[in-house]
């Protein structure tokens, strides 16, 4: 038999494997998302700027998140006591229910001009290189399309201000160059995206 046919054989039952499990980790995150809504919108879509759209991210960026909030390495009041007693399961069963829900609409207009130079911006800074193209995210990295303008600017904000270092530095280099108008621009830039 050819190995290229058993390779892909082996992928395909491993994938059929690991679905029935994504599907009951969904279900079980599902049943324990209620407490996010109250900041993060029903199925995980905010309407309170402050807070991020979790619809749709990245089921490994949400567990390592939630998991970088539980062991301090990220800090927020709002989350701090409600990691305090998740499990890796639970914040395993959480990623998997956000990422499986669909994004809305954050509403947001952007000012034209401005989304144009947070463009110009994010092509300077090789914003693409980790977020991927129109910043859709990836694995360990989020898409930061569409997302709400004052989260993206907080969190440029808080790289910048070394507040929040839970990605080893990455952002922190790239929001050290960024002025306030880079980062008001980009803000509008990526919460247009849809």
């Amino acid at each position: 038999m050819n190995p290229f046919n058993i390779r892909l054989g082996t992928a395909t039952l491993l994938a059929c494997l690991w679905l029935p499990a994504l599907a009951q980790n969904v279900e079980a995150g599902g049943k324990k998302a209620a407490p996010c809504f109250a900041c993060h919108g029903a199925n995980g879509n905010s309407t309170l700027s402050a807070f991020p759209i979790l619809a749709g991210l990245n089921m490994r960026y949400i567990y390592l998140q939630l998991k970088d909030f539980k062991e301090g390495r990220r800090r927020d009041p709002n989350m701090d006591a409600l990691v305090a007693n998740l499990t890796r399961e639970d914040m395993l069963d959480l990623g998997a229910f956000f990422a499986a829900q669909k994004k809305g609409n954050n509403g947001f207009k952007p000012d034209p001009q401005k989304s144009e130079r947070g463009k110009a911006k994010a092509d300077e800074t090789l914003c693409t290189m980790c977020h991927l193209g129109e910043l859709a995210g990836q694995n360990e990295i989020p898409r930061v399309a569409g997302q709400h303008y004052d989260y993206i600017v907080k969190q440029l904000k808080d790289f910048k201000a070394m507040r929040r270092t839970n990605d080893a530095g990455n952002m922190t280099s790239v929001a050290k160059t960024l002025s306030d108008e880079d980062i008001d621009n980009l803000g509008h830039y990526a919460a247009g995206l849809h």
